[in-house]
């Protein structure tokens, strides 16, 4: 069993890093073809956590299409510290007291536009292991400062899209899970408009819950980039930048108190920067 799940770490790591290869490519090409000024391309640097593993930090800014994109990959591995065992177990993962190691590979972006029609977007899957338990997880959200509902439509159908291929249940499910997980609670409402979010996905079956990932993570160019391309010359005004920073607060806000990524990612020592890569590089409170 051990050597299937180290087969299966490797395949699961790969198939991030191939994602990641993909996406940038992508919007590098979307840099390329829209816009004006100067063209955007991604700085890539090592990332290391001294206890084990790191990942691949890739970060543009200032382009003229995005003003902030960030596509991390990242493998790590060592021992969960006492509050990260007590959060896991809480979800009723088993056997954290017992034994706490864990290895942990996934993808994670996020994406800050220059145009405030063009809405930023969040996407990230994993697969987490330990000895005694392993799951899937991930999902994608739409964060538009300026809604289009046409462009929620759209983003929505291409996830109902890679659910549906594995099971009618999956889209209302994750749906509404992450209708309730991208909430903010001191604000009262959400912080986009939605999308999917699993997470402890374990069906019994690692090939049909790594098929599916595999299907999440495919869907995010159909799903965003042509909102990018319909918005992308679109003509804005001070008052549509000034929304824009404000929804930003908003954003960061919900990364900082909320997210559970972010603070697995600080407490277990991953690098920082590459944690908080999700914060825009501009907001604004009011």
């Amino acid at each position: 069993m051990t050597d299937l799940f180290d087969t299966n770490k490797s395949r699961a790591s790969e198939w991030f890093r191939n994602l990641r290869d993909q996406i940038v490519t992508r919007f590098e090409e979307l840099e390329d073809a829209y816009g004006s000024g100067p063209v955007g391309r991604f700085e890539v640097s090592q990332t290391t956590r001294p206890e084990g593993g790191g990942g691949l930090m890739s970060v543009m800014r200032g382009g003229r299409v995005f003003e902030k994109v960030g596509v991390n990959v990242s493998q790590v591995y060592g021992t969960l510290g006492a509050r990260a065992q007590s959060a896991m177990a809480a979800r009723g993962i088993p056997g954290m007291q017992d034994d706490p190691r864990f290895w942990a590979s996934g993808i994670s972006l996020v994406a800050h536009m220059v145009n405030p029609h063009c809405p930023a977007v969040h996407m990230n899957t994993r697969m987490f292991w330990t000895p005694h338990a392993h799951w899937f997880g991930g999902g994608a959200d739409l964060n538009p400062c300026l809604e289009y509902p046409e462009d929620t439509a759209h983003f929505h159908a291409e996830m109902q899209r890679a659910c549906d291929a594995h099971s009618a249940d999956y889209y209302p499910k994750f749906k509404a899970w992450a209708d309730e997980y991208f909430f903010v609670p001191h604000r009262g409402r959400a912080r986009g408009v939605g999308g999917i979010f699993y997470d402890d996905l374990n069906t019994g079956d690692w090939e049909a819950d790594f098929a599916f990932t595999q299907d999440v993570g495919r869907a995010f160019l159909p799903a965003f980039a042509p909102l990018t391309q319909r918005r992308i010359d679109t003509a804005w005004t001070d008052a549509d930048r000034d929304t824009q920073l404000i929804h930003r607060g908003l954003y960061a806000e919900y990364n900082l108190v909320y997210d559970r990524g972010t603070k697995f990612g600080l407490e277990t020592g991953h690098d920082a920067n590459a944690v908080l890569m999700s914060l825009p590089p501009l907001a604004k409170w009011v």
